[in-house]
């Protein structure tokens, strides 16, 4: 599954909905623009992939991951190990999901969104501290 995709040369923010067979990652501006989204498999070779089309938009921020203490959390820790920040997101607003409809390029967006407007500022947990960002991303 896949958006159509336009090219920047601002900052890019990633959100990424995790499950156990596939991640779907939304490319956002940094003024909460979808530029695109596109799903990975969870694999090494998935998040290479993912992290490779997110830096085909710019220059890449940050990214919001949900669950980086389950199905996020390998890839949390190779976008680490690239020296990407990692925001950890909560699941979306419930709220929003009734208005919006549950699907996962929603909760993708809604993941580097919540970044955006200050709701998630969190660490992964368990991960080294200049290796990720503790305060709201900006």
């Amino acid at each position: 599954m896949s958006t159509p995709t336009t090219t920047t040369n601002d900052a890019v923010i990633g959100g990424v909905d995790t499950h156990a067979g596939a991640h779907v990652a939304a490319a956002l501006s940094s003024t909460g623009g979808v530029l695109g989204t596109q799903s990975f498999p969870t694999t090494l070779a998935g998040y290479r992939q993912l992290l490779a089309w997110l830096r085909t938009f710019g220059s890449l921020d940050w990214v919001g991951v949900e669950g980086t203490g389950s199905y996020g959390a390998a890839l949390a820790r190779h976008l680490t190990e690239q020296s990407v920040t990692v925001v950890e997101v909560g699941r979306p607003n419930r709220q929003l999901r009734r208005r919006q409809g549950k699907t996962d390029v929603v909760d993708a967006i809604a993941a580097a969104r919540a970044g955006l407007s200050g709701e998630a500022s969190a660490t992964p947990s368990g991960r080294p501290a200049a290796a990720t960002r503790g305060s709201t991303p900006s």
